[in-house]
């Protein structure tokens, strides 16, 4: 099986398929032959993941593109309606925060800068509003915990209890969503706009 081999200082051996292929990070002084044999043993792991893939690559290749009018009305919505559940979470845990960033991304879906401003994709509009609150919810438990150590999701599971769920969604969902944007990357609304 052909893969790509990183060596550093870390501690153990992982492998990571993408679509470009597969990457397997390893420890310095671990032998050829230890990773060649964990390769092995995870090779029917690699060719499900492969397989996995490629069907959401094929459903992302069939993922219609937003048009310039759905782009600007997912940025409205999500203007007027994610600085107010930021504003409902922090409430709740007593943090405050800078500005609300509101952006047209391909690959993240939120996140919260060490100045402590919040920044959100306009796609989440698309999401479920159970989804679009454990997203706000994740990013303003930032503000308190900037890592995801076991406190940060214990956090996070008083916020928002159902997390989990909202995350399997976006995992099975998001990349379809997330290609409708790079499908429509011609567009001409701004790619950050501050609320």
């Amino acid at each position: 099986m052909e893969y790509t081999l990183i060596r550093s200082k870390r501690r153990t051996l992982s492998i990571q398929v993408r679509s470009d292929g597969v990457i397997v990070r390893a420890p310095l002084r671990v032998s050829r032959r230890e990773i060649e044999s964990f390769v092995n043993a995870h090779e029917k792991w690699i060719e499900r993941q492969k397989l996995k893939r490629e069907r959401e690559s094929a459903e992302a290749a069939g993922a219609v593109p937003l048009t310039e009018e759905e782009l600007a009305g997912l940025y409205e919505r999500a203007r007027e309606h994610l600085p107010l559940r930021a504003e409902h979470f922090a409430g709740i845990l007593g943090e405050s925060y800078g500005r609300v960033t509101i952006r047209c991304q391909s690959s993240r879906w939120g996140s919260c800068s060490a100045k402590r401003n919040l920044n959100f994709n306009c796609l989440l509009m698309l999401a479920p509003p159970q989804v679009i609150d454990a997203v706000a919810a994740h990013e303003v438990c930032h503000l308190r915990e900037m890592n995801h150590s076991p406190r940060f999701y214990e956090l996070l599971e008083g916020l928002c209890p159902d997390y989990r769920e909202a995350d399997r969604w976006l995992r099975e969902n998001g990349r379809l969503l997330l290609a409708r944007i790079r499908k429509s990357r011609e567009r001409t609304i701004p790619n950050n706009q501050e609320v």
